[in-house]
């Protein structure tokens, strides 16, 4: 993947971020994200550092969701 198409992707995952905080509050954790500085913006960083930061995002937006998806399913689950 070219950087410029790693940069694009970073920013469609930004959106997805603030989407799904959205949804289900602000009760991610990207603090590892948050940590690397590096933003959909920072063209100027390197492409590893972009691919660094969508793994990042990718971990905490999934991991953020399936516990909040976990905690949807236990709740109808129990409500039957």
């Amino acid at each position: 993947m070219k950087k410029q198409e790693l940069i694009h992707l970073h920013g469609l995952l930004a959106e997805v971020r603030e989407q799904c905080e959205e949804w289900h509050g602000s009760e991610f954790d990207l603090s590892e994200y948050e940590t690397l500085g590096v933003r959909p913006t920072s063209i100027h960083r390197s492409k590893t550092d972009h691919k660094n930061a969508v793994f990042e995002l990718v971990g905490g937006i999934t991991s953020s969701v399936e516990e909040t998806d976990g905690e949807a399913e236990r709740v109808a689950t129990t409500a039957n």
